[in-house]
């Protein structure tokens, strides 16, 4: 799980552009948006096409992302559950 948490961080600074951040910056449990990390709206839907592209998982009820998307955590446990092996 570690490890997944890890590569999560890197992608997510990598797609966010999130140039002044480190992986060591990001708390696993920070909540993403609002006043944890600060991530919006738009972020949001980098992250879906993330989960997609990535993990080849489709979110199809949005107000699963609200949830899905809490944490890096909340996310690395999503992935582990429903990843398409």
């Amino acid at each position: 799980m570690a490890e997944l948490t890890e590569k999560l961080k890197k992608e997510i600074i990598e797609v966010l552009n999130l140039e002044d951040l480190e992986i060591e910056d990001i708390d696993t449990n920070l909540t993403l948006f609002g006043d944890g990390l600060g991530l919006d709206s738009i972020d949001a839907l980098e992250l879906i096409v993330l989960l997609e592209k990535n993990y080849g998982i489709k979110l199809e009820d949005p107000k699963e992302g609200k949830k899905v998307f809490h944490s890096i955590q909340t996310m690395a446990d999503y992935i582990e559950e429903n990843q398409k092996n």
